[in-house]
């Protein structure tokens, strides 16, 4: 049975539509999600897309390409960050990999390759820890034992402890996807490919960012007479 306009407006939080025909305009339930937890974002100032993502699926690697045209003509107020999916514990190992490379500061240059490795050359397992350290350690030119360290740090049990926790909340079923300003949530299945989902997260932005204009304006003090 389908929710009642006003149940869907409050599961939503309100969200306003952008002036487009019905025919265009994305579905709740269809195209995007509420997300089943509020996600708090690093810059309450903009707008927050964050790419839940593993480096071992195909559509994930698939959508580096578009994700990465897309991502440099975000306007000013959005930013764009990525968090590894970690749903279960054989997508640690690549979790891992992630937040040890941003530790040693190498996750700009071998991203990309790491994807490669998997689905390109097909040369690496995303569930072997082990070959997964030493490819990190043979590509970034790194001391062994620094590499180790970085993968096995009390930071990388936090911050896998936080991606399990945001998957859990954003209700996501899969990779890739994408959560909206920590309150929404689109993904590439739902809108039948990656290039889709890119256009569904520019309608929800561009809605997110009227929803705090009318909220600010809500807000001021009327102007005196």
């Amino acid at each position: 049975m389908k929710k009642s306009l006003a149940i869907l407006l409050f599961s939503l939080g309100g969200l306003s539509f952008a002036p487009l025909s019905m025919a265009e305009a994305p579905q709740v339930g269809t195209n995007f999600e509420a997300v089943a937890q509020p996600i708090s974002t690093d810059n309450a100032a903009k707008i927050e897309v964050m790419e839940i993502f593993w480096y071992g699926c195909i559509h994930c690697y698939d959508m580096e390409k578009p994700l990465s045209t897309w991502i440099k003509k975000l306007p000013a107020d959005v930013y764009f960050k990525r968090m590894p999916g970690l749903p279960n514990a054989s997508w640690a190992p690549m979790a891992k990999a992630f937040y040890a490379m941003e530790t040693l500061g190498v996750a700009e240059k071998l991203h990309t390759p790491l994807f490669e490795a998997v689905h390109k050359s097909k040369s690496l397992n995303p569930t072997d820890e082990k070959a997964i350290i030493a490819w990190v350690t043979q590509q970034s030119r790194m001391d062994k034992a620094k590499v180790d360290g970085a993968f096995k740090s009390f930071t990388i049990n936090t911050n896998l402890n936080r991606a399990a926790q945001v998957f859990r909340a954003s209700g996501a079923t899969g990779v890739p996807s994408l959560v909206i300003d920590g309150k929404y949530i689109t993904s590439s299945t739902m809108n039948g490919g990656n290039s889709q989902a890119l256009k569904v997260a520019d309608y929800m932005i561009e809605n997110v960012r009227k929803d705090r204009a009318a909220a600010s304006a809500k807000s001021a003090p009327a102007a005196k007479k």
